[in-house]
């Protein structure tokens, strides 16, 4: 059993505060030579990093996404030349009207 100390010293730093850099580093791959070089830049021209999104993650039923790429192909051969997923889920989460779906039975 550890020490208080120890257990302090163990608790002084959450792994899940970097949650951010580890997932930009780890799963998305390291920065290439040019864009490391474009964040200092950025940075040095008082640019600040975008807020008004977010990258995120999530699952989804192969069918369920063979159906989204579906939908975004054919909203492209329909003219939609900028269509894709993720414009698809904003477009539908902007229709949904939660008042009238049923009541889930649990």
């Amino acid at each position: 059993m550890p020490t208080p100390a120890k257990e302090d010293k163990l608790m002084a730093h959450d792994p899940l505060s970097d949650a951010d850099a580890i997932l930009s580093e780890e799963y998305y791959g390291r920065r290439g030579r040019g864009e490391a070089e474009l964040a200092p830049r950025r940075a040095a021209r008082g640019q600040p990093r975008p807020t008004h999104y977010k990258i995120i993650c999530i699952s989804m039923y192969t069918r369920d996404l063979e159906e989204l790429e579906a939908k975004v192909a054919e909203l492209k051969r329909r003219g939609w030349t900028k269509a894709n997923k993720s414009h698809l889920i904003r477009l539908a989460l902007s229709q949904i009207d939660l008042d009238k779906l049923a009541t889930p039975r649990q």
